[in-house]
């Protein structure tokens, strides 16, 4: 005897209508590359905040040694060393305008007749210290952007080159490479340093000589990676030139990585003006750095630590936000991080 198999009742299920027009809609609206790493990098909180930070960073650099009253190089002897003082937050210990003179804690405004008042300080000669760490934060960022810009386009050239056409071209290029490697890169800055005249122009072509060598490598990875695959012998089959090949196809494929390689070597290069600068072999007076400002504050960073504490503290967070941001873009444009 032949067994059915049990029916369900009529009314569990319920015929659905689609309409025809709506049957292959994609729910979700459709994205580009750049609109995707956008869309995951605002996920990453920190990466977003470290953005906004440092973009106020870069505005106040612009525009914050105009905002104070004075010079960032105005000297004005009888004003040296004075504290911090910011009106109407006397009240608060650090911007209160007391210093320590004697083994004593003196409102130093008052003893020496100062009727305006210095958001930051002043350094030993008298010089407005928020003007002036302003006034460095917008050098060392300028050099470390002009640095960073040299690196990626020589590094891109240089390793695109050397990638794609390979055999006796790419042997030439990379033994130049592992020459420059064997130099210890301090000591080809502190000899380009010592041939041409102390500035922001030694300090960025310092900084290039050999820092084009790790973006350059990393290119050369990437076009390796690329330059044998389907769509790029398409390319050739149906007859585009190499300029189109590399313009039209590796060159945005390998764009992502670039651009997290440059995120990583921009405060590198902030820190090495700084490092620099700090040695003594940075920007000259009166001109003002991170580092040089650096390197006048701990010298005095027992009487006098504000001269210290505020180029070290905008430094820091410049570092930090880099590095966050770099992270952020290296998920964001990472195509296996892809949710």
């Amino acid at each position: 005897m032949t067994q059915h198999p049990e029916q369900l009742p009529k009314g569990v299920f319920e015929r659905v209508t689609i309409d025809p027009s709506q049957a292959e809609k994609i729910a979700k609206p459709s994205l580009n590359f750049w609109q995707d790493a956008w869309r995951r990098l605002r996920k990453n909180k920190g990466a977003v905040v470290s953005l906004v930070v440092f973009l106020l960073i870069l505005i106040m650099s612009i525009i914050g040694p105009h905002i104070g009253q004075f010079d960032p190089n105005q000297q004005t002897i009888t004003h040296a060393n004075l504290p911090p003082k910011v009106g109407g937050l006397e009240f608060l210990p650090l911007f209160d305008g007391v210093g320590t003179l004697g083994g004593q804690e003196v409102d130093l405004y008052e003893m020496k007749n100062v009727e305006v008042n210095y958001w930051l300080g002043t350094d030993g000669l008298g010089r407005d210290m928020f003007s002036r760490v302003w006034a460095g934060t917008q050098v060392s960022l300028f050099i470390a952007f002009m640095a960073a810009i040299i690196d990626m386009g020589i590094g891109i050239v240089y390793g695109g080159i050397s990638g794609y056409f390979g055999g006796r071209i790419d042997d030439v290029l990379q033994r130049i490479v592992e020459i420059l490697i064997g130099i210890p890169n301090l000591v080809v800055v502190i000899l380009m340093i010592m041939i041409m005249d102390p500035g922001i122009t030694a300090i960025i072509i310092a900084l290039t000589i050999t820092g084009w060598i790790g973006m350059s490598r990393v290119v050369r990875g990437q076009i390796l990676k690329f330059k044998n695959q389907e769509f790029v012998l398409a390319s050739k089959t149906l007859g585009a030139s190499n300029t189109r090949i590399i313009w039209k196809h590796l060159l945005p494929n390998i764009l992502g990585i670039v651009i997290i390689n440059t995120m990583f070597t921009i405060p590198n290069a902030i820190f090495f003006e700084a490092f620099l600068s700090f040695i003594g072999l940075g920007l000259q007076a009166p001109e003002a750095s991170l580092g040089t400002l650096i390197n006048d504050g701990y010298k005095l960073i027992e009487f006098q630590p504000h001269i210290l504490v505020y180029p070290a503290i905008v430094l820091s967070i410049i570092m930090i936000a880099f590095n966050l941001i770099g992270d952020g873009l290296r998920d964001a444009l990472d195509p296996k991080m892809k949710d």
